[in-house]
């Protein structure tokens, strides 16, 4: 009875994070966000964490971007207390450490840098396929030395593009891969190289709203560009 009543459980659990995936796919970021608080589970916290930082990048206002990477930071610490282990956030957290550093003071923001980092490195060292880190930690590594203070925290510039290869490498379908490279590409004045992975993001099929968002960006950013 017991063993039936555990696997119920855990198949309602299942289907409520699936619940919360398809809000997030579906780009209801703040329904996402208050659903994957109500599951209560560290792969709740994990999607509401997920969907404050996406409403934050993707929908909010100026004004708000701040507070909901706020939630998305308090979200990935609870799944880190539900489970120390959940490599998701780990990411999470550095994810909204990253866009946090964006809206703080310069040495707040700097402080965070250290932090970043080793979020990163326990999300790679429990998940060393995860190609999100990889894009992420090759930004990190260009972020601290376009601000001339990479030396400071060991950045190096040899490490961006083996990590956005290696990412795409894993993902090779994922847009956002692409137009962060393009980005750092860019940034760097290799506008045609820049070009090339703005319009290969493009050519490929969106499957969520956030790849649209990130469809967006890419014609943006190319248009800019030219």
């Amino acid at each position: 009875m017991l063993l039936g009543l555990a696997l119920l459980l855990s198949m309602g659990l299942s289907q409520n994070v699936a619940a919360v995936d398809k809000l997030l796919d579906d780009g209801k970021f703040q329904e996402a966000y208050e659903a994957g608080l109500r599951l209560g589970s560290a792969e709740g916290f994990v999607l509401a964490a997920k969907a404050a930082s996406y409403f934050a990048g993707y929908q909010a206002k100026d004004s708000e971007k701040a507070d909901w990477f706020g939630r998305a930071e308090s979200a990935a610490r609870r799944a880190i207390q539900a489970d120390a282990n959940n490599a998701e956030a780990y990411f999470e957290l550095a994810r909204a450490q990253g866009r946090l550093s964006q809206y703080r003071g310069i040495l707040e923001s700097l402080g965070l840098a250290s932090s970043i980092r080793e979020n990163l490195d326990k999300t790679l060292r429990l998940n060393p396929r995860h190609a999100g880190a990889k894009v992420a930690l090759a930004l990190w590594h260009h972020s601290l030395i376009s601000k001339n203070v990479g030396w400071l925290y060991g950045a190096n510039g040899n490490q961006i593009m083996p990590l956005f290869n290696e990412a795409i490498q894993l993902e090779p379908q994922a847009i956002i891969h692409k137009v962060e490279l393009a980005g750092v590409l860019a940034a760097q004045g290799k506008k045609e190289e820049a070009r090339k992975q703005y319009e290969a993001a493009l050519a490929l099929a969106p499957k969520t709203s956030a790849d649209r968002y990130d469809l967006e960006r890419a014609r943006r950013e190319l248009a800019a560009l030219r």
